[in-house]
């Protein structure tokens, strides 16, 4: 097949996105696809070839992608490559996307997790991986996330939503620690947790430079998990312990940061109910082909509770997915064709390409 793989972008989680594109890339390229990386906000300026013929060319899409930093990316530099730009599209995304047989998304966060390029895809007959826009736009609000979850009676920890500028009294049943998050960011960026009043000020300000709108939730002190969902069902239960601090951005990506553990050491009708959880977490918000979820196992009370789902989950050397799929004796180039022909799905009643 013709496979576009779509990465990078102006969201906070671009580095993880390029890093994630380019091992999607590199694996689609061993199962013999015709393939193709690019940037959705840089694009590809002016080819000297015709469009079609690059998925036959012999070019190396990865030479200019680097590794991830220990930092959220500069998007302000990345944003100076295209002056005056109108579109988040970088020049030829949508041509070149047109002429391929699917998009395997390797987006993350905003512009690209959050249903807008899915719901363009929609309308243009383009075939994507993952989910559709309905379901994606859900799944990236956090706060609308969890009124689903307390919609099916998922466990989900005691939030509230705040608006900047806008006053607020924190409940009772999330008091101190809480956590500040964004709610409609990714891999941890902007997401803090704090310990009295004036680190809930001090989040509150760092957040709100991200978002004018913020979820406050109450603390749960245990072990860290995920659960990947593939087509309704679970995977094993991975199982993540920092070795400081929480799974922030710099222990998500940088290695030997947090010792991960697949399948997680759980009682087995503990896991069981995890996996349910996870599998009911997905149905909540409409998850079509594949998901994650993300959550907290309270120390003292033994409830698992739920925390997001998401809607393309990373694919980067330690990326939760992908390790899940290994605990089953799925390499990662299988994954990859997996999730290609799990996607395909959606699309039995379009006619051949």
């Amino acid at each position: 097949m013709k496979i576009v793989v779509l990465a990078g972008g102006i969201s906070t989680e671009r580095d993880v996105s390029l890093i994630s594109g380019r091992n999607i890339y590199q694996a689609v390229k061993a199962n013999g696809h015709q393939a193709i990386l690019l940037d959705v906000f840089l694009g590809l300026p002016a080819p000297e070839q015709p469009l079609e013929s690059l998925f036959d060319a012999d070019i190396d899409w990865t030479t200019s992608i680097q590794g991830i930093s220990e930092q959220d990316p500069d998007l302000e530099q990345v944003k100076a490559l295209r002056p005056g730009y109108k579109s988040l599209l970088g020049p030829n995304v949508l041509e070149l996307c047109q002429l391929s047989d699917m998009v395997f998304l390797g987006l993350h966060g905003s512009n690209g997790e959050d249903g807008r390029i899915q719901a363009l895809f929609d309308l243009m007959g383009i075939r994507y991986t993952g989910s559709g826009h309905t379901s994606s736009a859900l799944s990236m609000d956090k706060n609308i996330t969890k009124q689903m979850f307390k919609s099916r009676g998922i466990p989900t920890p005691p939030s509230i939503t705040v608006k900047k500028w806008e006053s607020f009294e924190l409940p009772e049943n999330i008091g101190f620690p809480c956590m500040v998050k964004t709610c409609c960011g990714g891999s941890s960026v902007g997401v803090y947790r704090v310990e009295d009043v004036f680190g809930l000020k001090k989040a509150l300000k760092e957040a709100f430079s991200y978002e004018d709108q913020v979820l406050i939730e109450r603390c749960i002190i245990g072990r860290e998990f995920s659960v990947g969902v593939i087509e309704g069902k679970a995977l094993p239960i991975i199982e993540i312990a920092p070795l400081q601090g929480f799974y922030d951005y710099k222990n998500k990506y940088q290695a030997g940061s947090a010792i991960e553990t697949c399948p997680a050491e759980l009682p087995q009708n503990l896991t069981a109910r995890m996996q349910r959880h996870a599998e009911e977490a997905c149905a909540a918000v409409g998850i079509e082909g594949y998901a994650r979820v993300d959550f907290m196992l309270d120390a003292r009370s033994g409830e698992d509770y739920a925390l997001e789902v998401n809607t393309l989950p990373g694919m980067t050397p330690t990326s939760l997915l992908p390790q899940e799929a290994a605990a089953i004796g799925y390499s990662f180039k299988q994954l990859c064709e997996w999730l290609i022909q799990v996607s395909l799905k959606k699309y039995k009643s379009l006619p051949d390409r």
